[in-house]
């Protein structure tokens, strides 16, 4: 390999520009952003030749104090998606990551302030650069007349011993602009608004934990982050946090972000103690999914309860990002009547959540089914002569499905979630144990009424209902206590014709209802089981060779029928577990010869 090569690829391989970005230009993308923003909502209006989003009601500000915060790009919803009545009045973006030039700033002030407003109060991220180009566009709106005052954010909590530029402005910001937005829309003077936030920050702290760095459009990762590691304490510009670790469960990763806000020994903590009560906010960073936050927000609201804190409000989704990044932040805001009701307050911001006004703590937030609806545990049975080949059967379909668990998710991911084993090992084990305390009814449209009791609760997903449906319908046809062969057929043909009545799938339709076996064919074939008689092959291979069919079959129902049918080329992970689980019936009936 020559030098200049080897140089080629080494530089390529540190560039690691990201590549997968939906845009149109990286130059454009704000512009866009912001157009596509203010398009989408009708209460917002750009101002023309700056990057500043206005409330399209300006004359509802004559007389009041208007609201502008701002800042660089990539944070969305923040600034522009709390522009509305009950919270901003503008906000000014600047480049992704890049405080906005003091000319746009400027430009905003003087248009809220042509509108009439009485004042304009400057909300501000504690970020150098912001506060110069805020701080400049203030000076140069009090020269022409304006009153101007201005009010910092800075409620990280990550730094033991913060630096002389201080705190960081993370997410607690979003905060300041829903209680400032409040006491101006009912008229507060600029004064007591600043006061009032200047009262409110010193009971906000945020701290963030991130899985994976960000990337600006057209540029490499902000830093790089181990798969397996998490960085907690980070920015929301992308810059690396305190300390890096190995990712730990979502309770355990919340807890040492909560000790870590609240530790006293440091000078950025958020003095916390029992008997407080807190706004929640727990923020996604970017690409966290709607699930893992969810958990995230349980997690954090069970652990301030666990220390005596309550827990009045939460919000939990994206507030203020950092473009892609796969973390999360929690803030938490000290509260007390006033700030509750300002913080209820209705606003017209598109970004804001549609809150409940409910205490989160102190309710109670689970509800008991109705008596009709539960079904009845721990129904006592009589065994019957049938009981013991039954058990048998049960459990040598149990120890069957846990041993193609793999193979059967396996099969599952060419045209599925890769979940098929693992959802009939989790029937498997659930039977299982379900034998283990009880006894096997010797009526088996009881012992099947049963099974289907624990299919339906245990087993989950359309599997699980599949096979629930099939047992109800097949217990349905048992209720007389009858157990020959005929019975049997008349059972699983029930079975399958509810399997297709609410499932829409025929035979060939490379599902589960695989084979087409008429309702005779059926009887056939349990006839010779039961009876035992006949080819043992056809016994043992004709439920396999089934199975195996679905292989050229076109998918026209269930999952896989979403995918290409050149992708789809093995059996039907489905399919295949029937046919373990007739195949185990039938070895069960033959070892009682």
């Amino acid at each position: 390999m020559s030098l200049l090569l080897h140089i080629y690829l080494l530089l390529t391989s540190l560039i690691q520009i990201k590549k997968h970005c939906l845009i149109n230009s990286v130059d454009s993308c704000v512009d866009e952003a912001l157009c596509g923003l203010v398009r989408a909502s009708g209460g917002l209006a750009l101002l023309r030749g700056h990057r500043v989003v206005l409330r399209s009601d300006p004359s509802n500000l004559r007389g009041k104090v208007a609201l502008l915060s701002g800042g660089g790009s990539g944070h969305e919803p923040a600034h522009g998606g709390y522009v509305g009545a009950g919270m901003l009045s503008a906000a000014v973006a600047g480049g992704v990551f890049a405080s906005p030039p003091p000319a746009s700033i400027l430009a905003a002030v003087l248009a809220l302030h042509d509108a009439g407003a009485s004042g304009v109060l400057l909300i501000v991220k504690n970020y150098t650069g912001d506060r110069l180009n805020f701080g400049l566009a203030a000076e140069q709106a009090r020269n022409h007349g304006v009153a101007v005052d201005m009010v910092i954010v800075a409620d990280d909590c990550a730094f033991d011993q913060p630096s002389k530029a201080g705190r960081r402005g993370l997410c607690g910001t979003v905060l300041i602009h829903k209680l400032a937005g409040a006491l101006a829309e009912e008229g507060r003077s600029l004064d007591q608004i600043v006061s009032k936030m200047t009262e409110v920050l010193k009971g906000i702290g945020t701290l963030g934990v991130s899985l994976s760095p960000c990337s600006v459009p057209g540029c490499r990762p902000s830093f790089d982050l181990p798969p397996g590691d998490m960085e907690l304490g980070l920015g929301i510009h992308g810059e690396p946090g305190i300390k890096r670790s190995k990712v730990a469960s979502a309770d355990e990763v919340v807890k040492a972000m909560l000790d870590h806000m609240t530790n006293p020994a440091s000078q950025s903590h958020l003095p916390l103690t029992t008997g407080d009560t807190v706004v929640l906010c727990v923020n996604n960073l970017g690409a966290l999914s709607c699930l893992e936050m969810a958990v995230v927000t349980r997690a954090a609201i069970n652990s301030l309860e666990n220390r005596g804190v309550a827990v009045a409000r939460t919000m939990s989704g994206s507030f203020m990002t950092s473009l892609e990044m796969a973390g999360v932040s929690l803030t938490l805001m000290k509260a007390d009547p006033e700030t509750l009701r300002l913080f209820d307050t209705k606003t017209g911001a598109p970004a804001w959540p549609n809150l409940s006004a409910a205490s989160v703590s102190g309710r109670d937030y689970v509800t008991d089914p109705p008596t009709s609806s539960t079904p009845p545990q721990d129904s006592k049975h009589a065994e019957g002569p049938l009981s013991p080949i039954m058990r048998k059967a049960l459990e040598k379909i149990c120890s069957t499905l846990l041993e193609k668990q793999e193979e059967l998710n396996s099969l599952d991911r060419a045209a599925g979630d890769g979940d098929c084993g693992n959802t009939h090992a989790q029937a498997a084990r659930a039977v299982r144990e379900w034998l283990q305390g009880h006894a096997v009814p010797g009526r088996p449209g009881e012992m099947l009424s049963a099974l289907a009791g624990l299919v339906q609760e245990k087993m989950g997903g359309s599997s699980g209902a599949l096979y629930s449906l099939f047992l109800t319908a097949a217990a349905g046809h048992m209720t007389d206590g009858r157990s020959d062969a005929a019975a049997w057929a008349g059972a699983v043909h029930a079975g399958t014709q509810a399997m297709s009545r609410y499932g829409g799938a025929e035979p060939g339709d490379r599902t589960m209802v695989r084979q087409k076996h008429g309702k005779h064919e059926k009887f056939r074939l349990f006839n010779l089981c039961l009876n035992s008689q006949g080819d043992p092959d056809f016994k043992l291979g004709s439920s396999a060779s089934g199975a195996e069919a679905t292989r050229s079959l076109t998918a026209r129902a269930g999952r896989a029928s979403y995918i290409a049918a050149e992708r789809v080329t093995q059996p039907d992970p489905g399919a295949v577990a029937v046919a373990a689980i007739f195949r185990a019936v039938l070895e069960t009936l033959q070892e009682q010869e």
